[in-house]
């Protein structure tokens, strides 16, 4: 029986859903972390309770609520009180709420991906609670996406309103995540391996659930507990090529990167970072549904920033029409993390890259009118931008009520304003938090009347 468009639009959303659901935060702490005959076992490395004095829980992220309660659900009841857990964690305010014996500290408002007063003064509550710990203590870091803005800690040379700036300037200007924590890691006390020098337990273990395409771990929330492999000279580049002294940037921030001293104080003894779940993740566990709902899939993670979300979105739309026109599978589902330059304040609507995205397909569609075609894209982690959806996708409905509205796509698009386009005409994925976050996440369902074939290229594209 042909797919009819409702069941397309039906099939995209339940792939997406499942792809998020395959990352959920606190299944993969629970995976990586367990107690075993007197032992607790981290990934393939097992460390007696009897060596433990005490464990202090830490960290930041959209995931940061979930990893929590994986964590305290693998200690178990009697550990939990032996060995003391206590600990506090930085994420945004709609995941915060009681979850004793640890504090979820609300670090920014819903939806405000960017440094503040409270962010601040968590960070600095975390740097006590580490540097307070014995050589016989346990310290467990919890690293999700989202991490960097939630731990504003900035040198005390710059003021939190100059990196707020800095961040700003960068996101605003289609900077890609690395440029951005290229430079935040250079200013911040605990960024670029900070937080690992400040510990003073004599093991730190770190469990990471990756937002950033190919799990770069000095990169992942701008690494707290990595090594830096960056240098101020590099931060400084970063500025420069985007204008950032033109902009008005604080020259506070520039005279303090040609000047940085070296870090002297030696970090941890030792120091664990585990990947836990990412990108490829998301995109295995869809296509496993897509698989269950009768699709022949192809899948593609990307290894790195994908530049535009323009450019991706229309990409989509042209594989899309060879997958409904040709023989070839009739399910795409790829990841990855495009950026989008913003027009001016005055002009700038609202909206985000899946959005974006998504409105760019649809324009690339125009001929087509979507017929045979559904597209989605949304961000894991339930936000898109400063917005209440975590994306949106695209269909024949969407296209039929855009054009009887007769909203100007490339007016929306001009201005970053999809979300009102979206709104209007439909199409917006609202989830609410989903406590994870490894990125974003697209689907691509077609009607064929063609066979299947598998015709993927060895980059997993078509």
């Amino acid at each position: 029986m042909p797919r009819t468009p409702e069941q397309l639009r039906r099939d995209a959303l339940q792939i997406w859903q499942a792809g998020v659901a395959g990352v959920d935060s606190a299944k993969l702490v629970r995976d990586a972390l367990h107690v075993e005959a007197g032992m607790l076992v981290v990934g393939e490395e097992a460390i007696p309770l009897g060596r433990i004095g005490r464990i202090a829980v830490v960290g930041a992220g959209k995931a940061g609520a979930g990893m929590a309660e994986g964590l305290l659900e693998a200690l178990g009841e009697q550990i939990i009180a032996t060995k003391r857990v206590s600990g506090w964690l930085n994420v945004p305010a709609d995941c915060a709420g009681p979850l004793p014996p640890l504090v979820l500290h609300a670090a920014r408002p819903a939806g405000v991906n960017e440094p503040t007063e409270e962010g601040a003064n968590g960070a600095s509550q975390i740097l006590r609670i580490v540097e307070g710990l014995g050589s016989d203590d346990l310290c467990i870091c919890l690293i999700s996406g989202g991490a960097s803005a939630l731990l504003p800690a900035p040198v005390d040379e710059i003021s939190l309103a100059d990196k707020l700036a800095v961040t700003r300037h960068l996101s605003a200007a289609g900077a890609t995540i690395n440029e951005l924590n290229a430079v935040r890691k250079q200013l911040s006390r605990i960024k670029g391996g900070g937080l690992a020098r400040a510990c003073r337990a004599g093991r730190l273990v770190t469990l990471i659930i990756s937002d950033v395409l190919g799990d770069p771990l000095d990169v992942i929330a701008s690494g707290p507990t990595v090594t830096d492999r960056g240098t101020p000279i590099e931060a400084l580049a970063v500025l420069e090529r985007f204008g950032a002294r033109e902009a008005g940037i604080s020259p506070a921030v520039f005279a303090y990167l040609r000047h940085k001293p070296s870090s002297t104080v030696p970090p941890t003894r030792l120091v664990s970072n585990l990947v836990i779940g990412n990108n490829a993740t998301a995109v295995d566990a869809a296509g496993m549904a897509a698989e269950r709902l009768g699709y022949s899939h192809a899948m593609t993670s990307a290894p790195a920033s994908e530049g535009a979300a323009e450019d991706v979105g229309r990409h989509l739309a042209t594989l899309a029409v060879s997958m409904r026109n040709k023989p070839g599978p009739d399910c795409l589902i790829s990841g990855g993390e495009p950026v989008v330059k913003l027009p001016p304040s005055p002009q700038r609507g609202v909206g985000g890259r899946n959005q974006q995205l998504a409105l760019a397909a649809l324009q690339a569609l125009a001929g087509n009118r979507c017929e045979g075609i559904a597209i989605l894209s949304g961000g894991t982690d339930g936000e898109d931008g400063p917005t209440d959806a975590a994306g949106a996708f695209i269909d024949a409905e969407v296209f039929a009520a855009a054009v009887q509205q007769r909203l100007d796509a490339d007016d929306y698009l001009r201005r970053c304003d999809a979300y009102s386009f979206f709104s209007a005409a439909g199409g917006l994925i609202k989830t609410g938090p989903t406590h994870t976050n490894v990125g974003d996440l697209r689907v691509v369902v077609v009607e064929s009347a063609w066979g299947v074939l598998d015709v993927r290229d060895g980059q997993g594209g078509l």
